[in-house]
């Protein structure tokens, strides 16, 4: 088969490598039909970010079932999409279903081989087929949409509170897009990229471009000094992180969704902020698969074209054989990107 193979650091090459092994023994064959670039790829393509070399990156993903097994659920021909993460089932977190906690995990795309590739074998409990509707390049973003809606659930949301989100990607837009379901009534998106700004201003939020205000004075300015009720991080920035916690109002609550790059350092002033005002301060990794229909992934799935719109943030769907091109590109922020998706067919 064919596969994007990230072959050493800075190196990728798009090559004829071997059909993957199960890796379970209730393990699916999947033909994949599009996978996502996660801002995490940038990290292990170019920052010496893998586990290994070489290694099939990808973990955002759709395809159909291909090969199944004596007794399988799924038959062929099944479009479906996959959580990434492949827990022991062993340890204490495992044992409540919290999988994003397993101390003993395996992961597609960066602990193992993932989609970047014509195939890839994905365990039973791992796979959710996808509903009416839904195709396959909105499907393939079923695992950053589930990882914003797991950061936003981490918030007491009761209805009309007034939100921040620092980070205008396809992460913190679908951020938006969650704390809007869940009933917030303002919502401000704080980027510097203009384009990101206006896909957040059609779909009814308010942008604030930090390049050119402080988002901490305007966030303030227009909630009368009071502050956003709700913020969640998703740039992962230390000067955002700092800007997040400055800009809630007192009793508020924060999460902290983006990975970090870079040190952070709180000062006297910021933590005298936290502890007088009360800040309840959250941090979030990954997303849920139970218990079944209510978990992140099941109610991505369902509010996909109601709710939640994905069409709008995808900027690029190149063949996978373009991949190398795409990486350096993306990298080097040569131009615009927002959501790329490889599209296998």
């Amino acid at each position: 088969m064919k596969a994007l193979v990230l072959k050493s650091n800075a190196h990728l090459e798009y090559r004829e490598v071997s059909t993957p092994e199960p890796l379970t023994e209730k393990s699916y064959l999947i033909r994949v039909k599009a996978c996502g670039i996660c801002g995490s790829d940038l990290h292990r393509a170019f920052e010496n970010g893998a586990y290994h070399y070489p290694l099939i990156m990808g973990h955002e993903f759709s395809g159909i079932v291909e090969e199944g097994f004596e007794g399988a659920i799924y038959r062929k021909g099944t479009p479906v999409t996959a959580f990434p993460l492949i827990p022991c089932r062993k340890c204490k977190p495992c044992q409540v279903g919290d999988f994003a906690q397993c101390q003993n995990y395996n992961y597609l795309g960066s602990r193992t081989d993932g989609a970047f590739a014509e195939f890839v074998y994905v365990p039973e409990e791992n796979l959710f087929p996808l509903p009416p509707g839904v195709d396959f390049i909105e499907a393939a973003m079923t695992e950053p949409a589930a990882v914003a809606l797991h950061g936003v659930r981490k918030l007491s949301i009761l209805g009309g509170e007034t939100a921040a989100v620092f980070g205008g990607g396809p992460i913190g837009n679908m951020v938006a897009q969650f704390l809007r379901y869940r009933g917030c009534e303002r919502i401000f998106v704080v980027d510097i990229d203009n384009k990101k700004l206006s896909i957040a201003e059609s779909m009814g939020f308010i942008p604030v471009d930090s390049s050119k205000e402080n988002p901490v004075e305007k966030i303030m300015k227009l909630t009368d000094g009071e502050g956003a009720q709700k913020v969640i991080e998703a740039c992962g920035l230390p000067v955002t992180y700092l800007q997040s916690i400055k800009s809630v109002s007192r009793k508020g609550e924060v999460v902290l969704l983006g990975n970090i790059s870079g040190e952070l350092k709180l000062g006297r002033d910021d933590v005298s902020s936290l502890l007088r005002k009360e800040i309840k301060l959250y941090g979030t990794w990954n997303s849920k698969i139970v218990p079944k229909g209510e978990d992140d992934w099941s109610t991505v799935l369902r509010l996909i074209n109601k709710d939640l719109k994905l069409k709008p943030l995808v900027s690029h769907t190149p063949p996978l054989e373009k991949g190398a091109k795409i990486f350096s590109k993306l990298y080097q922020k040569k131009e615009f990107f927002n959501k790329v998706i490889f599209r296998m067919d």
